[in-house]
């Protein structure tokens, strides 16, 4: 197909990215009398809330991602293309991508965000990220090779290292992550690996502010911390880890842990085609908008989602980096575009928080929805129950559900399967594993 060119009168309107803002876009123009083209480096839509369970084994990778031709398909005026993006020509209003030059009449910007190393490579290069279903894989092969390898080695402060492990930050995913693994010490390490036991597997939570889930209320932080406790989880608060080669993990207070696994989710930054260098930036490398998403120096893109900081004098942060900040960007900024192809005033955005919460564990969730706060058992369920209907496709419902069930009874999982070992020196999949 030739994207060169754009037809007279029917406007081109072209999304980067096909995660939840991206998708929503596309979805609420299904109507208009414009073309609309979706790009994505994936051919898939993940799910990522869930991408920490896929890590632990307790859901399959595929569970957590949809393709996106089904999501619209008989959609008549959307075109996906799979290409990832280098730079954008906003003065001639052209994208250069890995298939060719792709012509744009408007331009919207939902590309995310990706791992913040805060400019350390030593951490870059050396810890394990959490933020695609690949870097999901990678992790769940890490962590199953470590544990046979543990079984193995002779060497004790070795096998100690292997079974030692570090998440840093103390954020959704990070909580979520070490109750996951503070579970699978409790329910899984002795019967799976034996010779292994309780004692010999240590967990670490490390946040560099003084209490966890910090956007979330003073009594679900508490709330999360004591559940986590209960685990086993040892939390190390007003913290940042300084140095890991690969064995030595430096914290700031002085402490010194010897492991083979840290795990970073300590922070984001927007992540970004080349060329925008005009374009405004706000702290963590996210685009700077104006109250209805557009980019501050152009008329035609507009950014949402996590690759977009829209500053105000009542948000001086910005929003909120979660799902239902992107879901409702995209399907405002679809109404404004509508707006302004029929040369209508554009409606600012206004934020409707739903809530927030975390899961920690069996039977142990927060939540804190509008005034209302709740802990344990039935936000617990609550977690669930958001989760499960917003996964997309009715299959990826039923598998989950069907594979949170069997975990529950049986306190197991049956992900916990090396299908592409991971090479820790090189930092990729090892080709030669089959």
């Amino acid at each position: 197909m030739d994207f060169t060119t754009t037809k007279p009168g029917t406007p081109r309107i072209v999304i980067i990215g096909g995660g939840f803002g991206g998708i929503q876009v596309a979805k609420n123009l299904k109507k208009a009398k414009a073309e609309v083209l979706l790009l994505d480096k994936h051919n898939y839509h993940t799910f990522q809330p869930l991408l920490y369970q896929v890590a632990m084994g307790a859901i399959e990778g595929d569970s957590v991602a949809f393709p996106i031709r089904r999501i619209f398909a008989g959609q008549k005026n959307f075109t996906f293309v799979m290409a990832s993006v280098n730079k954008v020509d906003h003065q001639n209003n052209t994208l250069e991508t890995e298939v060719g030059p792709i012509k744009y009449d408007y331009l919207i910007l939902a590309t995310g965000a990706t791992t913040n190393f805060f400019g350390s490579e030593e951490l870059e290069r050396n810890t394990m990220p959490m933020k695609n279903l690949p870097e999901a894989l990678n992790l769940r092969s890490l962590v199953l090779q470590n544990l046979e390898k543990a079984m193995v080695t002779t060497d004790q402060e070795e096998r100690q290292a292997l079974l030692t492990f570090v998440v840093v930050g103390g954020g959704p995913t990070g909580v979520e992550l070490s109750g996951a693994l503070a579970e699978m010490r409790m329910h899984t390490l002795c019967k799976d690996h034996p010779g292994l036991c309780l004692d010999d597997m240590r967990v670490y939570l490390a946040e560099g502010k003084a209490d966890l889930l910090a956007a979330m209320s003073d009594g679900a932080s508490k709330k999360a911390k004591d559940f986590l406790l209960s685990l086993g989880v040892m939390i190390k608060n007003n913290v940042h880890v300084e140095h890991y080669d690969g064995l030595t993990c430096t914290i700031d207070d002085g402490t010194v842990i010897k492991t083979r696994n840290v795990f970073w989710a300590a922070g984001v930054k927007g992540e970004m085609p080349g060329g925008l260098t005009d374009a405004p930036i706000a702290r963590g490398g996210k685009i700077k908008v104006d109250g209805v998403n557009r980019v501050n120096s152009y008329n035609n893109v507009f950014a949402i989602g996590d690759v977009s900081a829209m500053i105000t004098d009542e948000l001086p942060e910005g929003l909120p980096g979660v799902a239902q900040v992107a879901i409702q960007q995209g399907k405002h900024l679809a109404q404004n575009l509508l707006r302004l192809i029929n040369r209508e005033v554009l409606v600012p955005f206004k934020y409707n928080d739903k809530g927030s919460m975390a899961t920690v564990g069996r039977n142990h969730a927060v939540a804190d929805i509008g005034k209302l706060h709740f802990q344990g058992f039935f936000a617990w369920v609550l977690w669930l129950f958001v989760h499960l209907m917003s996964l997309a496709g009715f299959s990826n419902k039923v598998i989950v559900f069907i594979s949170w069930a069997i975990n529950y009874f049986n306190k197991d999982g049956d992900n916990r399967l090396i299908v592409r070992r991971y090479n820790v020196t090189t930092r990729q999949v090892d080709d030669n594993f089959r």
